[in-house]
């Protein structure tokens, strides 16, 4: 896709380096997160419920504190390579500006120190030719979004379109006081009260005209809702059920991979209550994920064994997908699919995989309704 000419008037007519619909579009310029500067994050109720227990219990001893030398090592080697791959794959990438993430900030009613910029795919959303920052949840990302101001600042200048989302409050009114995850058999219920939106990107895939959500603890009806009147008869919004007892983001729980065909977690996702516009899409289940047996990432990821679904589609039939999950590796191929594998475990710690770790800017593709 052709870009206008640059120009210093940002009301000039131009086509918009920002052009996404869907998941699976060749994929032609991309963000990818960075390690710089990262820090643990700082010690909250809706940071807690939302990671294992090992990890919420070391996490709650060093909050604040940068993450070991050792661990950023590990995971800026795999984040390397992967980076050099979506170049020889003819992709554009960009990146944040670097922050010290330790530094101190506030808001009238409570203060905080940061985490880190390695998932640009939670704190904004691109629907189309507009990017959307996101009303999150977690304190210590308040200002995230700042560290992508250089790179939203030239998309706009350009002629692509930039929303902010209403900046929450985060007051105690929008977290359940003594918060206890529910057990399997008991009701679901969430962090979050219907005190103010909020929601993360991650929470929400493309389909063209159809968008898809799960509620959680990062999510709630009134951040749902915001977006659907945000983008207006133009798009539907639908949620999908999940069973998980702590969710957090869909892309460990409902992948789409291309027209028609979408990855569920069995353990997550009961296909039979599946919306209904689905019923003629091909449903595939997501294969057991290999155990995963150091026992340093056991205890330091922020996430759950299912980050096996976290993969970036190239286009409808490339895939960018972990290269030590080999049982999804060969559901891939039997599905028709042509991975790519690539190593990024050691990124677990800070937060994803290569859907969380990237932010999919263009892709070769137009406006479409597949459902």
């Amino acid at each position: 896709m052709s870009e206008a000419p640059r120009t210093a008037d940002a009301t000039a007519i131009s086509v918009s380096p920002v052009s996404s619909h869907n998941e699976w579009d060749p994929l032609e310029e991309v963000i990818v997160g960075r390690l710089e500067g990262a820090t643990l994050p700082s010690r909250h109720s809706v940071v807690a419920c939302n990671v294992p227990p090992w990890t919420a219990r070391l996490q709650g001893l060093a909050a604040g504190f940068r993450y070991p030398r050792f661990l950023v090592e590990q995971a800026q080697q795999e984040l390397d390579q992967f980076i050099t791959l979506l170049e020889d794959l003819g992709v554009t990438v960009t990146r944040p500006d670097p922050v010290d993430f330790r530094r101190r900030f506030a808001t009238p009613d409570w203060s905080s120190r940061g985490f880190c910029n390695t998932c640009p795919r939670d704190s904004m959303l691109v629907v189309g030719d507009e990017i959307i920052e996101t009303p999150m949840a977690w304190p210590c990302r308040y200002f995230e979004t700042h560290s992508y101001r250089t790179l939203l600042k030239d998309y706009f200048r350009r002629g692509a379109r930039w929303t902010a989302a209403p900046k929450p409050q985060l007051t105690d009114e929008l977290f359940q006081d003594g918060f206890r995850a529910p057990v399997e058999g008991e009701p679901m219920r969430y962090v979050l009260t219907e005190f103010e939106p909020v929601f993360d990107a991650a929470d929400f895939v493309r389909a063209g005209r159809d968008l898809f959500v799960t509620r959680s603890n990062v999510t709630n009806r009134m951040g749902i809702e915001w977006l659907r009147r945000h983008l207006g008869p133009e798009y539907r919004i639908h949620e999908i059920e999940s069973r998980c007892r702590t969710p957090m983001h869909i892309d460990t729980t409902f992948v789409l991979l291309a027209p028609g065909k979408v990855m569920v977690n069995p353990e997550y996702v009961d296909v039979d209550r599946l919306p209904d516009v689905l019923s003629t899409w091909d449903v595939l289940i997501a294969p057991k994920p290999v155990p995963i047996n150091g026992p340093l990432l056991k205890v330091t990821s922020m996430c759950g064994k299912w980050l096996s679904m976290n993969m970036l589609m190239i286009d409808e039939k490339r895939v960018i997908a972990e290269r030590h999950h080999t049982t999804m590796l060969r559901a891939l191929e039997k599905w028709g699919f042509e991975p790519i594998p690539c190593d990024l475990l050691h990124y677990a710690p800070f937060g994803g995989s290569f859907h969380c770790a990237t932010l999919d800017v263009r892709r070769h593709g137009t406006l479409e309704s597949y459902v």
